[in-house]
């Protein structure tokens, strides 16, 4: 339309008011915001989720995932165990806008292949979701030697990710492989981790399951809600694996990238929803996206060299550790 309408400066100011009143509304409805050649062992860990009761059945009853359309925007990164090599980078890059960062050797690993790769990722534009692995329970013997554990990996993540030239202010996430509860020992750690990774100026966020499990008859858990809901730890940022079809749309790459709320999990601010190699369990209902290994591979990885697990976040670089 070519025609021009002359509003009085009061009729402007009176729209302006209302827009805003409905802006404000609706911002009140929204919700708060590598694996490698050894990502299967990671895979293979959470299968202790497993081990509590889930079936696609429950994801799909207890998972309705709130609209996507919520968030503005999205953006797919991938995550990897072992370091993808220098010549990977290009053809990733045109697919994701971040990458994990290992500051410690990754689960089932001895020694750190991502050491020392932030500036040339950097360089290529990637931002990052930089990890330290977490304890496993069985290596928390006691709620005080939970929180000493929890105090001495937080410096040694703190010192790493300054060697990194990581900046203060920098989130990191703690890989935690376990789903359901977690033990009263492994909340004391955390509370540990978050307190001295804040002391060191640096931010605490947790790597966990969002998959939701039957603990005992009419009661179901997930282990984000079971750390957001610990009190002091809500200030932590979660990142959430669920690769369940639903609400997971598999090894995909879609367009309009999901929001991490997809996942069921609304304070989410990031969703890992694709896995390698897949679990045929959880995947069973998902579009069948997932190479005939049954592994992930980014869109322009024609000769599939590099498997790789898939995620979505609120921001390009969702531990802020490309400043």
């Amino acid at each position: 339309m070519k025609s021009v309408l002359k509003l009085s400066l009061s009729t402007i100011g009176c729209l302006s008011l209302f827009s805003g009143a409905i802006l404000l509304q609706q911002a009140r409805k929204l919700p708060s915001s590598a694996r490698g050649e050894n990502s299967s062992l990671r895979s293979l860990n959470v299968h202790s989720v497993s081990a509590l009761s889930f079936s696609p059945a429950l994801a799909r009853a207890s998972l309705v995932a709130p609209a996507a359309s919520v968030q503005s925007h999205s953006y797919l990164g991938f995550d990897r165990n072992i370091y993808p090599g220098d010549d990977a980078l290009p053809i990733l890059r045109k697919t994701f806008s971040f990458a994990s960062y290992w500051l410690s050797p990754s689960p089932g690993e001895k020694t750190n292949t991502w050491k020392g790769k932030r500036e040339l990722l950097l360089s290529h534009g990637f931002g990052f979701l930089v990890l330290f692995r977490g304890p496993d329970t069985s290596e928390l013997k006691t709620e005080a030697d939970a929180k000493v554990k929890g105090t001495q990996d937080a410096s040694t993540a703190s010192v790493a990710a300054k060697k990194e030239g990581f900046a203060l202010g920098t989130i990191i996430f703690l890989d935690i492989e376990e789903g359901g509860r977690l033990s009263a020992a492994y909340h004391k750690y955390l509370g540990a981790w978050s307190e001295e990774l804040k002391r060191a100026g640096f931010l605490a966020g947790v790597y966990c399951s969002g998959i939701p499990v039957k603990e005992e008859p009419g009661v179901i858990i997930t282990t984000a809600d079971d750390i957001r809901n610990q009190g002091p730890l809500n200030d932590t940022l979660i990142w959430v694996f669920n690769d369940a079809c639903p609400p997971s749309p598999g090894c995909a790459f879609p367009r309009d990238h999901p929001a991490p709320s997809a996942s069921g999990i609304p304070y989410a601010e990031v969703w890992q929803f694709a896995q390698s190699p897949r679990r045929k369990e959880r995947t069973a209902f998902c579009p069948t996206k997932y190479a005939p290994d049954g592994n992930c591979y980014s869109p322009n990885d024609t000769t599939h060299k590099w498997f790789l697990d898939v995620n979505t976040a609120t921001s390009p670089d969702p531990s802020g550790g490309a400043k």
